[in-house]
Parts: structure tokens; C-alpha cells; sequence
């Protein structure tokens, strides 16, 4: 991992917006960390952001950089946060630990590739056969959610909030056909998270890998079958060109949610209307990712289709094999686990609430005006 120092703030005088720059600037030396206030008062600050996605994922790489500018904007350009992509600050799934150990200030990352460090962090992004994209938002915003995983994250000198989120994701691309929970045996799949234990539980070996890592898995078969996204995304990685099968749904990721994380001895030296300007673009960005995502996954999979790309359902016996183990698991990880389950026990009593409300609401319209004609 190329290391660079924790770029650090401090007032040295009057300096322009101008010599700021814009969030995308080249890459700032150790004696160049230090910027001067302007004319206003306000602190010069400069950070870097690791993020756990390649240049060639536009709306994850594009969010984070977006975010960046956005915060140097409403700050007159005194609060720069320069994104890099995974591999040049930090690995791909090592960004907490960047931010963590303060070899960069932020980082813009998925909480479930670090299970390693507490199981709890899977309810930041999403639990397999959980919440939807709206009802996680719910459930961070106003469902005690955001403070559960802050409190888990203040534990680590870390504080996170929402960075945005891609809506149910798809099932993942396979060499073959899977028809059944036996054609699962012994097939090497790349799956994070919470997903992959389940899917570990019904014969699959799980191969954890960033995402600019699965096309050359799959084109030299290390693995049979891997997920990543949704069309979009999955397209950008050229997924389709190495395995024929799409499957859907995307039962271990309903919503999954992403997330800013800040070293907490940095967010606190902040000034408190750039903590409130950093959450104000944050949630912006949370926002904005889903409509993106939303907007073009449906033409995405229209040209996959066309293309050759096999649209194919789990069957059922797999849906429910899966919906058993996944919550066998939690069950079994909230027994031995008391972080996980006082979360996991709220989340449970939310989970049932809003899938109720759902029910009446969303359900019912979606189910028939979905299997409507055109007009």
C-alpha cells in the first residue's frame, strides 16, 4: 500500500480560494499540506480520501469525487478532500484500516468488507434479505441505525455517515447454470459480506476480492461466478463478456448502502460548519447515487439482454434454502455476539414495522401496475 502522511490543517495567513484548487488537484506534498485561512477566517484544510473503487467505476468513483467538490464549494475552497482510487492510498478493501491507523483522513468504502473487525458493521450496508435502499435510509436516519454503527465506529477513532447506495443489486454472474442448492457445491464464487457466509453454508467457497479484481478472476476461472452491482457497474467491469448467466434478485443485497469514513482525531480538530457542511454533502451524495443508479440500470440490462447476456430467476428452492440459512446465521452470530445483537434485535422490530407499511403501500401498486401492458 503506497503510504502518504495525514494531511493536516492549519491557519498560516491569507490565501485565495484560487490556490486551493478544485477537489481533483495533483497529488499535494508533505510541505504543501499546510494551506492559510482566508480572508473569512476559516482554516485552510486539506485531506485525502482512499476509496475502495477504480477510476472505471464512473457513479462509485464519480460520488466520491463529487463529493469532494462539493465540499470545497461550500466552503469557498478552503476544505479540499482529494479522492484516489483503491490501490494508491490504500487496498481496495483496507480503506477502514487507512483511516483507522490516520494514514488518510477519509475514506469512501462499503462497512461489510470489514466483518473481520466486528460482525455488527454488516448493518451498515445491508443484511442479506433486509432492507431495500428507502427502508435502510429509514432505518439509519430515523431508525436509530446511523448512531448504532457510530457508536461500533467510535470504538475504532472512526465516524462514518451515509455516502449512498445502489438499490437492490442483482444476482451475480455464473460460467453455469444454477439450478438447484446441490449445483452450488463446490463452486468458487466471489460474494462479501454476510452474503458469502450464507452462501458458504450451502457449499460455496467465497473468494474475497475487490472489484477490480473479478473480471480477471472469472476470465481465468479462479472463480465459476461473482457479484457485483447492478447493470451499470456490472457492464463498466465487463462481466458480460466473461460469464453468460445473470441471475437476479440479488437476495444478499436489497439495498446496499455506502459510507464516508472519517478519523475521528481529524473530524473532531474540524470547525463545526465544515462537520456540518461535510454531513450536508455526504447526505447529498447518499441521495443522489440511487437516483444515478436508478436512471440507467434500466437500459443498462435492456443492451445486456440484447447483447446475448441469459436473464435467469433463482428458483425458489434456492430463494428459500438461502432465506433459512441467512437466518440461522444471525440467530447464531446474535448468540455469541452482544454488539450484533442488540443491534441485530432493534433492526428485527424495524425490519417487521416497515415491511408492514410496505405491504400496503409500495407492494400493492408495484404488483399491479408492474404486471400492466405498456401504455
Amino acid at each position: 500500500m503506497k503510504r502518504r502522511n495525514l494531511i493536516t490543517h492549519t491557519a498560516l495567513g491569507l490565501t485565495s480560494a484560487a490556490t486551493l484548487g478544485a477537489c481533483r488537484t495533483n497529488t499535494p506534498s508533505a510541505s504543501s499540506n499546510a494551506k492559510a485561512s482566508i480572508s473569512d477566517g476559516s482554516p485552510g484544510v486539506q485531506w485525502q480520501m482512499a476509496t475502495s473503487w477504480p477510476k472505471s467505476l464512473q457513479i462509485l468513483f464519480d460520488s466520491a469525487d463529487l463529493f469532494c467538490k462539493q465540499v470545497s464549494k461550500m466552503t469557498d475552497g478552503n476544505f479540499v478532500i482529494t479522492p484516489y482510487p483503491a490501490g494508491e492510498l490504500s487496498g481496495g478493501l483496507e480503506v477502514l484500516s487507512a483511516v483507522q491507523e490516520g494514514t488518510v483522513a477519509c475514506g469512501h468504502t462499503a462497512s461489510y468488507y470489514y466483518l473481520s473487525k466486528s460482525n455488527a458493521l454488516a448493518f451498515g450496508t445491508t443484511l442479506p434479505f433486509g432492507l431495500n435502499a428507502a427502508q435502510q435510509n429509514a432505518w439509519l436516519y430515523y431508525g436509530g441505525g446511523l448512531e448504532a454503527m457510530q457508536a461500533i465506529y467510535a470504538d475504532m477513532g472512526v465516524i462514518n455517515f451515509p455516502g449512498g447506495n445502489t438499490g437492490g443489486q442483482m444476482g451475480g454472474w455464473f460460467k453455469q447454470e444454477v439450478n438447484t442448492i446441490q449445483d452450488f457445491q463446490g463452486m468458487n464464487m466471489r460474494v462479501p459480506g454476510l452474503g458469502g457466509k450464507i452462501l458458504e453454508r450451502l457449499g460455496v467457497t467465497i473468494h474475497k476480492l475487490s472489484g477490480d479484481q473479478i473480471f480477471e478472476a472469472l476470465e481465468k476461472e479462479t472463480i465459476e461466478a461473482a457479484e457485483w452491482k447492478n447493470p451499470h457497474a456490472d457492464e463498466t467491469l465487463g462481466l458480460n463478456r466473461v460469464a453468460p448467466y445473470y441471475y437476479y434478485p440479488g437476495w444478499w443485497e436489497p439495498g446496499t448502502s455506502y459510507e464516508f469514513q472519517v478519523n475521528l482525531a481529524e473530524w473532531n480538530k474540524l470547525p463545526t460548519h465544515y462537520q456540518e457542511i461535510f454531513k450536508a454533502a455526504a447526505a447529498d451524495t447518499n441521495n443522489k447515487m440511487l437516483a444515478q443508479f436508478n436512471a440507467v440500470n434500466g437500459g443498462v440490462l435492456n443492451r445486456l439482454i440484447i447483447g446475448g447476456t441469459e436473464l435467469l430467476p433463482f428458483s425458489q428452492e434456492i430463494l428459500n434454502a438461502s432465506y433459512q440459512a441467512a437466518f440461522d446465521l444471525y440467530d447464531e452470530i446474535a448468540s455469541e455476539d452482544k454488539q450484533f445483537n442488540d443491534i441485530y434485535q432493534s433492526w428485527k422490530t424495524f425490519r417487521s414495522d416497515i415491511y408492514q407499511w410496505n405491504r400496503v403501500n409500495e407492494l400493492s401498486f408495484a404488483d399491479f401496475v408492474m404486471n400492466q401492458p405498456s401504455p
